[in-house]
């Protein structure tokens, strides 16, 4: 009774049974890689000594704050580096990258994307849009190249060849797919390429987009040596419990020219007040193994069932998960707008809310975005977006648990098959 005055079809309702059949070996495997990075917190935790005081927060200019500190020194911890950025200052992912590549590139330096276009916001910040920013990178002298993916994989010999000329200051691999259709890349493929790279060039740094793969697998891209990584705590170590954020984790002397970036030369990591978000930051890196987990089971159901519903989806329920976006083909305008607008109706915020297509500041297509979250923008909570352009893919990424997620999808099935 409940789930059909929620608007949930009893064909949909039937289906899901099934699909959670399917899907019951997959979700057994995810719980064991939530165990391992449970581990890895509790014991950052512990070894790091973090206490009481540490939870207590700052204001004004937050000189030398104990409690920033020991959460830094906790995601040094937990990533394996030597030493870690992590502050409410960081508005987004986009804004880490832009701090990290700013901090790191100088007028005549090269960027290298070994994993083909960046994400769209991310193409702006370097300056190879079609939004000209005279803030860019390009703007400021520095100087881009990429080399394409062959068949969802990195094109070792193309990158070997072109950083053994040792003129490349930073390569930058984006391990989640973006508003792309590839797909996401693993750890074990990661690893494969830094190996290459580091044959034939031991100085290049080596940078990783970590948004969206944090805790998706049991090892992170710093585990298996990229120079640092990157990420937003609006998706996965914030857990839907910090309310803004982002990190940089990596080597001492490159953590300090991206503090220098986000503050001024001379001060870097000393300032920055954090602003009550102490524990925030600290309940969010606690709560994130079991909400990624959950968002990772939410990934695999939508996957299982669309697919059932004869929709193309990448990737498919049983494939090794790189982050926790589910990529739906819709194929129509109307279709993926009805399906965003089905999952914001199974939001428990602005549930009453009808996104339509909008021009947003970074993209250069209209962006249809659901996100009923108790955070803007958090994308770690069920929610689903795209841009306005065929093959017409929904990218639909979150769920604080899997119950809630679940119910999501199944209500934005229901409103699709009203169509």
């Amino acid at each position: 009774m409940l789930y059909k005055e929620f608007g949930i079809k009893e064909e949909i309702l039937e289906l899901s049974k099934d699909v959670e059949k399917d899907v019951e070996p997959i979700f057994r495997e995810i719980d064991k890689i939530k165990e391992i990075n449970s581990l890895k917190v509790l014991n950052a935790f512990q070894k790091c000594g973090l206490s009481e005081m540490h939870l207590h927060s700052s204001t004004g200019y937050g000189i030398d704050e104990v409690g920033r500190n020991k959460i830094e020194e906790i995601y040094a911890k937990i990533f394996g580096t030597e030493d870690a950025l992590v502050r409410a200052q960081l508005i987004s992912g986009t804004h880490a990258l832009a701090v990290t590549l700013f901090g790191l590139l100088r007028p005549g330096d090269t960027v290298l994307s070994i994993t083909g276009l960046p994400y769209d916001t991310l193409q702006t910040v370097i300056g190879i849009s079609k939004e000209n920013s005279k803030s860019s990178l390009k703007e400021f002298g520095v100087k881009y190249e990429q080399i394409e993916l062959i068949d969802n994989d990195f094109d070792i010999e193309k990158i070997k060849n072109r950083v053994s000329k040792k003129d490349i200051k930073l390569i930058e691999i984006q391990r989640s797919k973006g508003y792309s259709t590839r797909k996401s890349l693993t750890i074990d493929k990661i690893e494969k390429a830094i190996k290459a790279i580091r044959e034939v060039n031991e100085n290049v740094i080596i940078m990783v987009d970590n948004c969206y793969g944090e805790f998706v697998e049991d090892k992170e891209p710093t585990d298996i040596g990229a120079d640092i990584a990157v990420g937003s705590l609006m998706k996965n170590l914030g857990a839907g419990i910090a309310t803004s954020g982002g990190y940089i984790v990596g080597k001492r002397n490159l953590i300090e020219l991206c503090a220098e970036r986000l503050t001024a030369p001379g001060v870097g990591k000393e300032i920055g007040p954090s602003l009550n978000q102490n524990i925030p930051f600290i309940k969010g890196l606690f709560f994130a193994p079991s909400v990624v987990a959950s968002s990772v089971k939410t990934a695999v159901f939508a996957s299982r069932i669309l697919e059932k519903m004869g929709y193309k989806v990448d990737p498919v329920f049983n494939e090794k998960r790189a982050d926790i976006v589910q990529t739906i083909e819709l194929g129509e305008a109307d279709e993926l707008i009805k399906f965003c607008q089905g999952i914001q109706q199974g939001s428990p915020i602005d549930s009453n809310v009808i996104p339509e297509p909008s021009d947003m500041g970074g993209y250069d297509d209209k962006i249809i975005m659901a996100a009923g979250t108790f955070t803007e923008g958090s994308t770690i909570e069920l929610s689903c977006d795209g841009p306005i352009r065929p093959p017409y893919i929904a990218y639909m990424q979150g769920g604080l648990t899997y119950e809630y997620g679940k119910l999501g999808i199944m209500k934005a099935l229901s409103i699709l098959k009203n169509k």
